[in-house]
């Protein structure tokens, strides 16, 4: 049988957790997060969370171990295992990417990982910052 893109989204959804911007808003106000935005770099650069860091969708499994905050690490194994117990937070546009994104990160043994509901579109409503 074939699916379609929502239907595939619409899956993933049932295996993540997703958080709302304001929730997302708020960790980022209170902790050290990790936000990965998962647009491609041409979206990026049109506009962007602060502190965010871009690993499009298309390559976020063979990158994910590059993050700032684990790239001192020599050792790939090392560098996933220490981001894969700590929160990541992914947003794309509209919530779609990044929901395939965290279903993604969970299948290679990310623990604590969040889809931003609603995307960059929904934090760009609600007022928060963005950085061009």
């Amino acid at each position: 049988m074939v699916k379609n893109s929502n239907e595939i989204v619409a899956q993933a959804k049932t295996r993540i957790s997703e958080v709302s911007v304001q929730e997302l808003a708020q960790v980022m106000e209170n902790h050290h997060s990790i936000v990965i935005d998962v647009r491609e770099p041409d979206e990026f650069a049109a506009g962007f969370i602060d502190r965010s860091v871009n690993y499009p969708r298309g390559v976020l499994e063979m990158r994910i171990h590059q993050h700032p905050q684990v790239s001192s690490h020599c050792d790939t194994n090392a560098a996933l295992n220490e981001l894969a117990n700590q929160p990541v937070y992914l947003i794309c546009r509209s919530g779609a990417r990044s929901a395939l994104a965290a279903d993604a990160l969970q299948n290679m043994g990310f623990t604590q990982v969040f889809s931003v509901a609603g995307g960059f579109n929904a934090w760009k409503e609600a007022g928060y910052p963005v950085e061009v």
